[in-house]
């Protein structure tokens, strides 16, 4: 009887055994069927709301695109700020070095003319200033107004007659053509 009871266990045991397995499949069977469900409920819903989505992107990029082109045309503003005040300085440095050139060059002009003996601006104001001065004591006319000297140094060069004239005379009309030639020459 023993081994009856025994054998009646076993049976109970595997039948449990084998209903716990049977149960363990089923509800194994019915989380794969319900992860499959919720798989293709997914894509159902991604397929139907996957126009909305991309409509969204699309938006999100533009806005992003018009941003990033407004930070770039900034950029360029600026950089073209810079390179516009950096050639201004350069210009200016340039127009600074032409007037230094200028000014050695009408140094350089006004030494040779002095070395060949024709007086400059200053020289002939003075003149005229003492001619003027002179004038005032002589005479008793106002240094201020226009005397014959004044006239004379504001007169055109004008060709003397067949006489003879001093040598003062002479080299002064000289001067007053080379200065006058000069002057063309150089567009003053």
């Amino acid at each position: 009887m023993v081994k009856k009871l025994q054998k009646m266990a076993d049976k109970k045991a595997a039948s449990a055994a084998g209903l716990l397995d049977s149960q363990l499949a089923h509800s194994v069977k019915e989380s794969a069927q319900q992860i499959w469900l919720a798989g293709m409920g997914a894509f159902a819903k991604a397929q139907a709301e996957g126009g909305k989505v991309f409509e969204a992107l699309v938006r999100e990029g533009a806005s992003l695109q018009k941003k990033t082109q407004g930070i770039a045309e900034e950029r360029i503003s600026a950089v073209t700020g810079k390179m516009t005040a950096m050639a201004d300085g350069m210009s200016g440095k340039a127009g600074a070095q032409w007037d230094k050139l200028e000014t050695i060059f009408e140094e350089r002009v006004a030494k040779a003319l002095n070395k060949m003996g024709v007086p400059s601006s200053k020289d002939i104001d003075a003149l005229i200033k003492r001619i003027d001065d002179l004038s005032s004591k002589v005479g008793g006319k106002g240094a201020g107004k226009a005397t014959p000297a004044r006239k004379a140094a504001a007169a055109p060069v004008r060709k003397t007659t067949a006489r003879k004239a001093p040598a003062k005379a002479i080299k002064a009309t000289k001067v007053k053509k080379f200065a006058a030639t000069a002057n063309k020459r150089t567009g003053d």
